[in-house]
């Protein structure tokens, strides 16, 4: 009986221990939180919408990824719909392979939003296409987003090395 009183305090104190230790960390990073609010929505929040300086509420972050892998394959150089449906799917190992209903409404949208501008370009041989580029605000979105990125995996290392020397059994334990 003894043993397992014992066994429950010390397992209430170390979920004691765990939220003072959680609360630490909270009042620590709280003012890396507040300087950029992206730490916390980024997985929720559209980042093309972040950097434009509003939240939108019901963003989908599998689509804000793409958005991003466009701004940067486009910033490296211009090229039409199905030259970027190929590059996409090269870049991302055959993982990601978008429809080209879903990828032409996408460039529309980026367009709408002025990160993109197209031209229609004449093909002798086929159909005419249309190029796009990123505009001066799209470079501007892909910077501010990149950094954000860049700051979010930083406090992400921060938790993960804070968690293997806190929390991480060792040797099966």
């Amino acid at each position: 009986m003894s043993a397992q009183v014992g066994a429950r305090t010390l397992s209430s104190v170390r979920e004691v221990f765990e939220c003072v230790v959680f609360f630490l960390i909270v009042c620590k990073l709280l003012p890396a939180i507040r300087e950029t609010f992206i730490y916390i929505t980024l997985l929720h929040t559209s980042p093309i919408n972040m950097c434009k300086g509003f939240r939108c509420g019901h963003g989908y972050p599998e689509r804000s990824w793409i958005q991003f892998l466009i701004l940067r394959i486009l910033y490296e150089e211009p090229m039409h719909g199905y030259q970027l449906l190929e590059e996409i799917e090269k870049r991302s190992a055959g993982c990601h392979r978008l429809e080209p209903g879903s990828l032409y409404t996408i460039l529309r949208r980026m367009e709408d939003r002025g990160l993109l501008k197209s031209k229609w370009e004449r093909i002798e041989t086929g159909p005419d296409r249309r190029v796009y580029k990123v505009t001066n605000e799209g470079a501007k979105v892909l910077e501010r987003g990149l950094a954000m990125m860049v700051k979010r995996r930083e406090l992400m290392n921060d938790l993960v090395e804070f968690y293997k020397k806190h929390f991480e059994r060792r040797g099966g334990e």
